[in-house]
C-alpha cells in the first residue's frame, strides 16, 4: 500500500500539512484529497500531517486540534529513535493536548507517523 492509504487517507478529505517536507509524500497527498493547504492549518481538516522533529514543536498539537474535524486526525511525523522527540513525548504532547493515540504507522525508512485524535466521548458535532 503506498503510504497515503497505510494512513487512511480518503479522496474527500481536506487536509493540511505542515513542517513536512517530503516532497514525494506531499505529491502523493495532493492527488489523494480533494482539499490540501500546504504550510499552514485550514478550519475543519480531516486529517493535518505534521511534521515535528523537536519536543518544543509538540507544543503547537494544541492549536491544531481546533483545525480539525470533531472525528478528524492531527499524524505526527517525527524522526525515528532520535532523542530530541521521542514517542512517549508525542504521547504526553497528545494528552495534554486532550488527544489520544489510536496508531502508529512507519513513514519512511527514518520516520514515523503517530495518529491523534479526539476521544469519542469528547467528540463535539
Amino acid at each position: 500500500p503506498s503510504r497515503a492509504q497505510k494512513l487512511g487517507v480518503k479522496p474527500g478529505w481536506t487536509a493540511s500539512a505542515i513542517g513536512v517536507d517530503d516532497e514525494h509524500f506531499l505529491k502523493e497527498l495532493k492527488k489523494s484529497v480533494a482539499s490540501l493547504s500546504i504550510g499552514r492549518a485550514i478550519k475543519g481538516n480531516d486529517a493535518i500531517f505534521f511534521g515535528a522533529t523537536r519536543e518544543a514543536h509538540l507544543r503547537q498539537l494544541e492549536k491544531l486540534k481546533m483545525m480539525i474535524k470533531p472525528d478528524g486526525a492531527i499524524w505526527v511525523i517525527r524522526p525515528k529513535g532520535r532523542p530530541e522527540i521521542s514517542e512517549r513525548a508525542v504521547m504526553a504532547a497528545g494528552k495534554a493536548a486532550g488527544l489520544v493515540d489510536v496508531k502508529v504507522v512507519g513513514f519512511s525508512q527514518t520516520h514515523t507517523a503517530e495518529k491523534l485524535v479526539i476521544p469519542v466521548a469528547q467528540r463535539k458535532r
